[in-house]
């Protein structure tokens, strides 16, 4: 990606403002949870106190907005006591400013270590260092020290008990998760109707899947709405390409693929309408007419064969969506015992575990997060330094913008820099001139602080250049209840960001992290998950009698996992100004699309696993045990850029295909497909060394 397409991107991105995302009772409930921690503070306390509480409560409610599945109290409660031994452990060391920059930069590594647990623990433990910066610069004794971390903690508590007395929306972002998985099918339907070998992005199903996971007390107060939906999606989205496919599926032309675009339109327009209820709590209201599709037509089946057998199963697993929306809404599990159909998720002591083994995972050199906390934490010991150094005052405020601004890939910083200076700009001189002519008491830049807040949680989840001003307007008026001077205070602002956004910036530049060059290490783990995806149906075409659901379903989730990463990874190399010298973006493009074919044809052989009653297939399983040898083989080959040889798997496919005849079942006209796919992947990997001219 070009530098100026780059800027051109962030700021369309940071300007940008989805109404369907804006949250305003949300928003309302945390704005109130810091004008009631500032009021009370600066009521029956003093500005400085007023302004070192309202941290709390601010970061708390920051937050309890983040994507994660754990309950909005619990987070609040997290976020606000790690703030508070920050602040702790700031004021201990701020008496000297050589042990300070000591505690900073220690501190510093291991709060950017949290990436390694996940993004809101990255976020929360950034912050954490963002409030030692400030609020050590308020004076104060050891006495004090414990106050003002006491008055931090009980921001949190503000929020969490706001967020249990006030719900809203009990239970949203699990509804919002399964609602989207049920869409994102009802899409995938659609868009099979005008082109039968539609991509699909399991990503939403990933994600109803990680928003399934419940503790046992979850799991006891969990809604009836909540269970089920998300299995039978899963279970309905292959049998959906198994119909549509013109090859195991309903004929390309004719009354056979009418008949196919009734069904898929029919089930896309149930499954909306279980989402719309999902999301809102209300029951289902089906359309008759989509009901009336999805029964046997009075005149005879249209269907025939394989096409047949997924359309009566696509029946079958439309009727009991049907019948689970029958549920009541609001409806409880039993209590007392526990209910084991659901996906454990860890307690507070597991997650010490989960997040233990998380660091040790990511504690080696060539760790992206690793390398982000070294990073990290030079700059921010340098940027104090340095900052202190100026004549400007306010010297915090450089690395303050470089922690928010450095994240563990290049992407996020660079559009993170370039957002929070053009943002900061914006707030620090808007409230800046407000202050200027205003010159408002301390209660009136409390309330002008709170509306900074509030707008703040409202705009959150849209462009970070508004959220960025929203930050710099709320610092200067909180500032301006404990008297500092709104001159110095902007100008040191301006300044100081921009130092540290520099500084962030060749902090990557001297000590990258670069993401591009494990292209081929992440397309080669997909073609591994995929191969043992593909290895599993097939062993269980071959012997049905002895085949494990769980054991498909565990290489289904391991082959989404592996798509996932790849994913990531190269929407994250696209913004590096880097390239790969033996992967061009074309060949990146060709090797995702025939990988994506290969889960898709292995996906339609899932679909006609066979029953257990059937005989076995002595060809799947000469197949399957081809195809375990020759995918470690290619693996190997793509990491090394090596030519990937398919022809022992063609060989086995000729031998099947002769016994089979003029009669071909699913099986081998799914290993027809696969190969074809693996083929395609190998052409395109061919000429992955040539040099890209896109």
């Amino acid at each position: 990606m070009t530098w100026s397409r780059a800027l051109k991107e962030t700021a369309r991105d940071g300007l940008s403002i989805e109404p369907t995302r804006l949250e305003p009772l949300v928003a309302l409930r945390g704005a109130c949870g810091v004008a009631l921690v500032i009021g009370l503070t600066l009521w029956l306390g003093s500005p400085t106190l007023a302004v070192s509480s309202a941290f709390g409560a601010f970061s708390a409610g920051i937050a309890t907005f983040q994507r994660s599945w754990r309950p909005r109290p619990a987070l609040a409660l997290a976020a606000a006591g790690g703030l508070a031994v920050s602040t702790f452990l700031g004021y201990l060391a701020a008496a000297h400013t050589a042990t300070f920059v000591v505690m900073l930069a220690v501190w510093t590594l291991l709060t950017g270590m949290a990436w390694a647990v996940g993004p809101v623990s990255g976020l929360v433990a950034t912050q954490m260092v963002a409030v030692m910066l400030v609020t050590v610069t308020l004076p104060t004794s050891l006495l004090g020290a414990l106050e003002h971390a006491a008055l931090i903690g009980l921001g949190g508590v503000v929020q969490a008990a706001l967020i249990v007395l006030f719900p809203v929306r009990p239970w949203g972002v699990q509804r919002d998760a399964l609602a989207d998985a049920l869409a994102a099918v009802a899409d995938y339907a659609r868009r099979l109707r005008h082109d039968p070998v539609a991509p699909f992005d399991p990503t939403p199903l990933m994600d109803a899947r990680s928003a399934a996971a419940l503790t046992p007390r979850q799991a006891r107060r969990r809604p009836r709405q909540l269970r089920g939906y998300r299995l039978l999606a899963e279970r309905i989205r292959p049998v959906l390409a198994s119909l549509a496919d013109p090859v195991v599926g309903a004929a390309a032309e004719g009354p056979e693929r009418d008949r196919a675009r009734e069904l898929l339109g029919a089930t896309a327009t149930v499954l909306d309408a279980v989402a719309h209820a999902i999301r809102k709590g209300v029951p289902v209201r089906l359309p008759p007419e989509a009901m009336a599709v999805l029964e046997v037509p009075p005149t005879g089946p249209k269907l025939d064969g394989a096409a047949r057998r997924a359309a009566l199963r696509l029946m079958a697993l439309v009727n009991d969506v049907v019948e689970s929306s029958d549920e009541p809404v609001e409806t409880m599990t039993a209590d007392g015992g526990r209910d084991r159909r659901y996906l454990a998720r860890p307690t507070r002591v597991g997650m010490v575990r989960v997040a233990w083994r998380a660091l040790r995972r990511e504690t080696r050199w060539s760790s992206p997060v690793s390398r982000h906390a070294v990073r990290v934490s030079v700059v921010a010991a340098g940027g104090y330094l340095l900052g202190s150094a100026l004549p400007w005052g306010h010297g915090y405020w450089a690395p303050l913008t470089s922690v928010m601004v450095l994240r563990p890939d290049f992407g996020q910083t660079f559009s993170r820099g370039v957002a929070r200076f053009i943002g900061t700009l914006a707030g620090v001189l808007v409230a800046g001139v407000v202050v200027a002519l205003a010159d408002p008491a301390p209660w009136v830049s409390a309330l002008l602080a709170v509306v900074c807040v509030g707008s703040l949680y409202l705009l959150m989840r849209t462009g970070f250049i508004v959220a960025s001003a929203c930050i710099g307007a709320y610092v200067v008026f909180l500032l301006g209840i404990a008297g500092a001077a709104w001159g110095q205070t902007v100008q040191a602002r301006v300044a100081l960001t921009l130092l540290g956004g520099v500084l962030a910036m060749a902090a990557y530049v001297v000590f990258p992290a670069w993401e591009t060059p494990l292209l081929r290490d992440r397309l080669a783990d997909w073609l591994t998950a995929n191969g043992r995806y593909a290895t599993a149906v097939l062993d269980a075409h071959a012997r049905p009698a002895d085949r494990r659901p769980r054991q498909v379903r565990e290489a289904l989730l391991d082959a989404r996992a592996a798509r996932a990463a790849w994913e990531q990874l190269e929407a994250r190399a696209q913004r590096e100004p880097v390239r790969h010298r033996g992967l061009s973006r074309r060949a990146a493009r060709e090797a995702q699309a025939a990988l994506s074919t290969t889960g898709r044809v292995t996906m339609l052989l899932e679909a006609h696993l066979p029953d257990r009653a059937a005989p076995p297939s002595p060809e799947a399983g000469e197949f399957a045990a081809a195809l375990r040898t020759a995918v470690p083989e290619a693996a190997a080959a793509v990491r090394e850029r090596r030519p990937l040889d398919w022809e022992p798997l063609r060989e086995v496919l000729e031998r099947w295909q002769r016994r089979a005849g003029d009669r071909p079942g699913v099986g081998v006209r799914g290993a027809e497909l696969l190969v074809e796919a693996l083929e395609e992947l190998a052409e395109a990997l061919t000429v992955a060394a040539k040099p890209s001219r896109g």
